[in-house]
């Protein structure tokens, strides 16, 4: 019996400190979570995503070992705009994900949803903010 009151409890503390999802966009490719009190966009895991202050609207400028660093959030065949999300073709043809005409990217250092481990990094990267 205080096997299971522990594992109930346990199971609600994790519950408890996970950041809540607030909402889905685009087919559930992205969501928000709420992350020190901002409505931060996430990929359809939870994960953190960002944009990059050398892109400008509508173009990707993160390629070979940036793309490697800074995965960009690829969007699905057949995948198609809806409000403030657009989707922007990469020199290589794939498409991936953009938040106000600002190409969207997953940051390999973070390691769980919540994490924003990426924000700032080399002065030019920030978590993407809902409006």
């Amino acid at each position: 019996m205080k096997t299971g009151l522990l594992l109930g409890a346990m199971a609600l503390a994790t519950l408890i400190a996970l950041p809540a999802v607030a909402e889905d966009y685009v087919g559930g490719a992205v969501k928000t979570m709420e992350i020190g009190g901002k409505q931060v966009l996430t990929d359809a895991n939870g994960m953190t995503l960002y944009t990059y202050d050398k892109d400008t609207a509508g173009v990707s400028n993160c390629y070979d070992q940036c793309a490697v660093n800074w995965p960009p959030l690829f969007a699905a065949e057949g995948a198609a705009a809806e409000g403030a999300f657009t989707i922007v073709t990469r020199t290589d043809g794939t498409k991936m994900w953009a938040y106000d005409g600002m190409p969207l990217y997953l940051w390999v250092k973070d390691t769980k949803p919540g994490d924003t481990t990426g924000d700032g990094v080399g002065g030019v990267w920030h978590t993407a903010v809902e409006d």
